[in-house]
């Protein structure tokens, strides 16, 4: 089930991000939990916080700022609903494109991006720290779908 997450549900949401790691910082979560042009969506397998999803209303975009999905529950589709849910509030907002940036090694979260017709659009070079344990920095891709 997914469902909008509030400022109630913070604790949870830090625990995932510790998990999923998928890069927001906890001040972003909860700058995100009180913002009203944020909207965070959650993802819930009977009590339990799988994933979540941060999108922003820009003035004429919506922007994807992070979506993660707890480490043993990747490859159940819960990504893909996510970005489905994120999505449907850039189209009804009324948003032009839905944009976000993501590390250009992560392979996986990019094919989910490409299946949901999103294309790239630039890059960022040496924009992320690199991953722990490697040297040196790691470029951003720019995607983006057009609503």
């Amino acid at each position: 089930m997914i469902s909008q997450l509030t400022p109630a549900h913070a604790a949870l949401l830090h625990a995932l991000e510790a998990k999923a790691n998928s890069g927001a910082s906890p001040q972003q979560l909860v700058d995100a939990l009180g913002d009203p042009n944020t909207q965070v969506v959650g993802h819930w397998q009977q009590n339990v916080l799988t994933g979540y999803a941060i999108v922003m209303r820009l003035p004429f975009d919506a922007e994807l700022q992070a979506i993660g999905v707890l480490p043993a529950c990747q490859g159940q589709g819960i990504g893909q609903q996510l970005l489905g849910e994120v999505i449907a509030c850039a189209q009804q907002w009324q948003s032009e494109r839905l944009l976000l940036e993501v590390r250009a090694s992560n392979q996986r979260a990019i094919r989910l991006y490409l299946q949901q017709g999103f294309h790239e659009d630039g890059r960022r070079r040496g924009y992320y720290p690199a991953a722990l344990g490697t040297a040196g920095r790691e470029d951003a891709l720019l995607m983006s779908l057009s609503c």
